[in-house]
């Protein structure tokens, strides 16, 4: 068929408003007509036949049909012709078990004498061609609208258009896919009809279509008035009030001091204040408090100790032997020394990256014992650094994104060059640049491939060049769309409990940010400090939208994702344990570590085997870069173990603890009790805390037989009840 005839019927059925109608005189293909349908009925999903290695009962499709020759061949040539049969269409197997005509495990998918039914049987009598004569390729699909404000329970009709190679478009709405990335917020159906529900805020709905996608993003307006807002005290009020304010949604005011001490106490120095900062603190009248309590948290050890923990995490310093010790602790004490030192990340993630060496002349090595393959390198490598997920490009195109397995081969060539050699330390291996061309050979190709940035040309690195250093190069590039946003978002989340874009590690076009505006404002302000840690912690901490009150107003408390107030978090297990000893004035100790060391401190994973505690809240084993690892979930276990267990009791009753300290002080009752609060919560107790706290205290108490006590014991032990009600509020196991 002539390339113009073509195109004029391709015209023809966009006027007309089908699509893919099959009254159109334009002859059918595979690629154009089929395949569509096959994805939108769900035949090649995961769950489906292309379930991975054996399809379903012997047929096989690729994830979403982005290998149509393949799922062309299964079709056509496969299954001992039977899947599909020219001369007598409707009888075909892909006709009748789709329809259910004959038994189908996967149930009925296209209704007999639909237009999908009668595409079908067509493209079978015309003697099933995977594509036509110049048949125009797939560029990209447009959904209509892109951005779209709907109110809470209303409807929105989305068009999806197809545009070719050849300047034509077609509307394929009915053969697209649709999915919001919020279902709590929107749902969409099979027809493109997106109905928002009654959550304020910002959703996206992606559209796929013959490989490519499109978003539609959805603003969901409140519509309250706001009428009053805090003063911006910096580029992120500026863009948090600013989105608030077009959607709706009043925030609550700033916390008082209180609050913002313990706050950012536990955010950046993983630990409660001190009674002494506490009380300082309160005191202090200076309208900069706040910046200088942060600036003092930032440079402070505990810092380094607490984000040397997240990140060592991340990085799997695991033990999984003995003599995993010397560098675990190597490489730990070298993560904290270079936070608390304040080295640009850039600089932090190219001593990982690029290591040679051995651990104990070069820790950040550690990284490659434990990190082995090359696969497993460039996955862990694109989700920590890059925010991306490439672990699916390995064997098949991303699903929700356009990464292709060329481009995950393009990625693991850069760690191709990585050499080892034994040392005398077992189980320790010398990492050395092997000369040579790096390349690795595509998985289903076997094309040999050269490094390429993700969205990147090929790159020539000479023999003598270790190929790792110029993937830091790419990295470390201002220009580059993920290095800079995958941290600032990860850091953002690590403050306000959930990134700008959530999972914070999966930045991708089809799940945008529900803050665009400040996400960039925030990779900016990164690239402009160099890469300050610091500098984000600190504009992020010193933001009026950071030091909201969690107390919601009457409008903002159904606000999940646009930061109207503060959203409590649950201390993780090593702050919650040290927080535990931190205000029962008692100890845990650790093996191979100096008494007093905190959980925040501690190097690696094989301690959470050892404490029943950190277990039982969910430190991570270190097995992953994602943080999901870590369980922020409570549990029954958790509720009992901080009520019954044998460890929190004994801190309870710790000698020259605070109970035993609280009895013996020599202050009026109220006064203690005062101290006991600011302790836990950096906070003056209410007057009814007061009268509650003073009446449990004055009650006689009896031993074991029965026996009243002496004053002081029982009073010592009217402590120990007290502290243990107040470690089992939420306003002590919570950030808020």
């Amino acid at each position: 068929m002539p390339k113009k005839a073509l195109t004029s019927a391709w015209l023809i059925a966009m006027l007309a408003g089908t699509g893919f109608a099959v009254e159109s005189s334009r002859p059918l293909s595979f690629v154009h007509d089929v395949q569509p349908i096959l994805t939108k009925a769900g035949c090649n999903a995961g769950v489906c036949h292309a379930k991975a290695i054996t399809g379903q009962r012997g047929f096989r499709l690729s994830v979403l049909g982005f290998e149509p020759e393949e799922d062309y061949e299964a079709i056509v040539k496969q299954g001992k012709g039977r899947r599909v049969f020219a001369p007598a269409p409707e009888e075909s197997l892909l006709i009748t078990k789709a329809a259910a005509i004959v038994p189908h495990t996967g149930g009925k998918k296209l209704e007999p004498n639909s237009d999908d039914y009668k595409t079908l049987v067509r493209w079978i009598a015309e003697g099933m061609p995977y594509t036509q004569p110049n048949e125009p390729t797939l560029k990209e699909i447009a959904v209509e609208p892109s951005r779209a404000t709907m109110k809470i329970k209303t409807a929105q009709q989305l068009k999806v258009t197809a545009r070719y190679s050849d300047g034509s478009s077609r509307d394929v709405t009915k053969l697209a896919l649709f999915e919001a990335n919020d279902r709590a917020m929107a749902a969409a159906d099979e027809h493109g009809v997106v109905k928002v529900l009654d959550i304020p805020g910002n959703v996206a709905v992606m559209v796929r279509f013959g490989g490519k996608v499109s978003v539609c993003s959805v603003s969901i307006p409140l519509g309250a008035p706001v009428d009053s807002l805090p003063p911006a005290k910096n580029f992120i009020d500026q863009h948090i009030f600013a989105n608030l304010k077009q959607i709706g949604i009043p925030p609550s005011p700033i916390c008082d001091d209180s609050t913002f001490l313990r706050r950012v106490s536990l955010d950046i120095g993983g630990r409660l204040p001190t009674l002494e900062e506490t009380k300082a603190f309160l005191a202090d009248k200076a309208p900069d408090k706040r910046d200088r309590a942060i600036d003092a948290l930032l440079n402070s050890p505990d810092y380094a100790d607490f984000f040397a923990n997240k990140w060592t995490a991340l990085l799997k310093n695991q033990r999984t032997e003995a003599a995993d010790i010397t560098s675990n602790f190597a490489f730990h004490a070298w993560m904290r020394d270079n936070l608390l030192a304040n080295t640009p990340y850039d600089q932090i993630v190219r001593q990982i990256l690029a290591s040679t060496g051995t651990i104990v002349s070069n820790p950040p090595v550690a990284w490659y014992k434990r990190v082995k393959e090359p696969t497993t390198q460039v996955e862990d490598v694109a989700q920590l650094f890059l925010g991306v997920r490439m672990q699916c490009a390995q064997c098949h195109h991303h699903p929700f994104e356009r990464w292709t397995q060329g481009e995950y081969y393009h990625m693991a060539a850069f760690f191709s060059q990585i050499g080892r050699k034994p040392t005398a330390i077992a189980g320790e291996d010398l990492i050395f640049h092997k000369r040579g061309v790096a390349q690795t050979e595509h998985r289903k190709t076997h094309a040999m491939l050269k490094p390429a940035g993700l969205g990147e040309p090929e790159l020539e690195i000479a023999p003598d060049d270790d190929p790792r250093l110029a993937l830091a190069d790419w990295m470390s590039k201002k220009n580059n769309p993920f290095f800079a946003k995958a941290l600032v978002n990860r850091y953002w989340k690590h403050f306000f409990k959930r990134g700008l874009i959530e999972p914070e590690d999966d930045l991708r076009d089809t799940n945008p940010p529900t803050n665009p505006e400040l996400l960039d404002a925030l990779a900016k302000h990164f690239l402009d400090s160099n890469y300050d840690l610091k500098s984000i912690v600190r504009v992020i901490a010193q933001s009026h939208a950071y030091q909201l009150s969690a107390m919601p107003n009457q409008y903002n408390a159904i606000d999940t994702q646009a930061f109207s107030h503060y959203y409590p978090k649950r201390m993780n297990a090593e702050v919650m344990l040290d927080s535990i000893d931190m205000v029962t004035a008692s100890k845990t100790d650790f093996a191979d570590l100096p008494p007093g060391t905190r959980a925040i401190s501690l190097p690696d994973n094989s301690y959470t085997r050892a404490s029943p505690f950190l277990k039982v809240f969910g430190r991570p084993d270190n097995t992953s870069v994602c943080e999901c690892e870590r369980v922020q979930s409570a549990s029954l276990a958790q509720s009992l173990h901080l009520m019954n267990a044998s460890d929190v009791k004994a801190k309870l009753t710790a000698s020259g603890g605070r109970a035993e300290m609280l009895a013996k002080a020599e202050m009026p009752e109220p006064k203690r009790i005062r101290e006991l609060y600011l302790a836990a919560f950096s906070r003056e107790p209410t007057g009814d805390e007061v009268r509650i706290a003073e009446t449990h205290l004055l009650k006689p108490r009896n031993d074991a037989v029965g026996k009243p006590l002496d004053s002081q014991r029982a009073q010592r032990n009217g402590y120990e009840d007290l502290l243990w009600a107040l470690i089992n509020t939420k306003e002590f196991l919570f950030n808020h």
